[in-house]
């Protein structure tokens, strides 16, 4: 296979799985309720955890990463996390307050929170991401570094459409657009945390 025609395929399980919903795809929208760049910020918190991750993988890192005590824990720490921020979230809806989404979280942070803590993540680069950083190795560093920032590119595009969308609606819409908003990504943060901790307790309990 040509490394052109790697990249294409490289491109398109990206977008597979950039584009599947999970607790990213929340917090990006509940952030950009209130900035349309809080997804690029996200995305680049996102890359923080993301670019070390894939060269961890080329030193071995992969099997702990799919290893079901290693992602049982990971779970429940991301479930923990995602709790928390859904309680953050609501709470300040119940306040009526104006305060941030997540109190306290940047999207730098909640990005980086919301990558690291999240098992599925991890285990989507020990297995399908791991044999992408390998075949994009064999072609050279050069050609690693080079799919390594195409990859996140898809993030970066992919969150800060979303954050923008986000924002235009609530500008357009008002504030019962966003009180609905956040209302959604805090239940759905909670659904999340609670299905990430269950999915962690018959391991570690």
């Amino acid at each position: 296979m040509s490394y052109a025609a790697f990249l294409v395929q490289a491109v398109l399980i990206s977008l597979s799985g950039v584009i599947a919903p999970g607790p990213l795809t929340v917090v990006v929208v509940g952030k950009g309720s209130r900035s349309p760049g809080a997804g690029a910020m996200i995305a680049l918190g996102h890359g923080v955890v993301e670019f070390p991750l894939m060269v961890l993988i080329l030193v071995g890192l992969g099997p702990v990463l799919e290893h079901v005590t290693a992602a049982a824990v990971i779970g429940l720490a991301g479930g923990l996390v995602l709790l928390w921020m859904a309680y953050g979230l609501l709470r300040s809806l119940r306040a009526g307050t104006e305060e941030e989404s997540h109190r306290g979280t940047s999207p730098l942070v909640a990005g980086m929170l919301m990558s690291a803590g999240n098992p599925y993540f991890l285990v989507w680069w020990a297995t399908v991401g791991a044999t992408l950083v390998f075949r994009a190795w064999e072609y050279g560093l050069w050609q690693f570094i080079l799919f390594a920032v195409i990859h996140w590119s898809m993030d970066l595009i992919w969150y800060f459409f979303l954050s923008s969308a986000s924002y235009r609606g609530t500008k357009l819409l008002g504030d019962r657009f966003l009180i609905g908003i956040r209302l959604l990504c805090g239940a759905l943060l909670l659904f999340f945390g609670v299905r990430f901790i269950l999915d962690a307790a018959p391991t570690l309990f």
